[in-house]
């Protein structure tokens, strides 16, 4: 696996110190960018955080902090499309992949880039939102981890009910007319927390850490990104679908979802882990879509919950 140094905006990401970053390149030669921070003393393994749509490494550094504290090394990606990985498009501001199964192609590279680190096992891995439908289908096909975790993940998208059977319509009718690089017509191609108050966002109850995403996004404008495209949005849309035909893997597996998610599918959250033979859903009272940066008197208990999780398996 050859790999080189990748900027890690440190004075941004708040992460524990010696942290790292590197580019590498999957099979279909896009570049992507992985970053890496060790506990103090002997690891008891390595947690590969997948991120959600839009998100990016930096946005991680709190939970590098969280987990290298309790004895875990973790590792977050820039996904194809996002943070400063290649984006798809002249247009930067849209994220967009041609078939979902893409992403599967960054976590290929990323476990080799795991391997050629030596990064310690045993290996775990959390999925979050968009991350959480690209870990599904890795553990569904083998990904060599010994438990999971997930946090609203994207294993359906929240529709009201009018717009449920317009996204479908409008996700295959307009890549067929040639619109399938444009972004859907209520969305915009701006960073939703830039647009977005604090006041009636979506993300997170806790202001200090929306605050963050802004003051991350105005010191380095490349990790911004907007609305998806009707391409992402019919692939997306179609691989939830795929996912949901499948039984869960035979994985110890710990899930949150916050009561007032309003991004991802509560339903089909919930209908996933009632039927995990070894799995636990957890519902965090009046939470938003971001579990892992609500207040630290919610987060706390969160990240001792997922580090007993995962160390409960090795």
């Amino acid at each position: 696996m050859e790999f080189s140094p990748a900027p890690l905006y440190q004075d941004v990401a708040g992460g524990p110190p010696g942290g790292a970053a590197h580019w590498l390149r999957t099979d279909d030669g896009i570049r992507i960018r992985v970053g890496h921070w060790w506990p103090e003393g002997t690891a008891r393994g390595t947690v590969f955080l997948f991120p959600g749509r839009t998100e990016y490494v930096e946005k991680y550094g709190d939970a590098a902090r969280e987990f290298t504290r309790r004895g875990l090394a973790m590792l977050a990606v820039d996904w194809r499309g996002q943070g400063l990985a290649d984006r798809l498009l002249a247009d930067r501001r849209l994220g967009h992949v041609a078939r979902f199964t893409d992403y599967q192609r960054d976590v290929a590279a990323v476990v080799a880039l795991a391997a050629t680190l030596d990064l310690p096992r045993p290996w775990f891995v959390i999925g979050h939102s968009m991350g959480g439908a690209i870990g599904l289908r890795a553990v569904i096909e083998g990904l060599p981890v010994a438990a999971c975790s997930f946090t609203g993940p994207m294993w359906g998208i929240f529709f009201t009910p009018v717009m449920k059977p317009l996204s479908w319509l409008t996700s295959n009718l307009a890549p067929a007319l040639g619109l399938g690089h444009r972004n859907p017509a209520t969305t915009s191609p701006e960073p939703y927390v830039i647009l977005q108050p604090f006041e009636g966002n979506s993300l997170t109850r806790d202001q200090a850490m929306y605050q963050m995403m802004r003051d991350q996004l105005a010191a380095y404008p490349d990790l911004s990104l907007g609305a998806p495209t009707n391409i992402w949005l019919r692939e997306a849309l179609a691989e939830c679908r795929k996912l949901a035909d499948h039984s869960a893997p035979d994985l110890p597996c710990l899930t949150y979802l916050g009561s007032n998610e309003q991004i991802v599918d509560r339903k089909a959250i919930r209908t996933r882990m009632a039927a995990w033979p070894r799995g636990e859903l957890v519902e965090i009272p009046g939470g938003e879509h971001e579990v892992l940066m609500e207040s630290p008197a919610v987060r706390g208990p969160v990240y001792d919950r997922l580090a007993a999780h995962f160390l409960a398996a090795t």
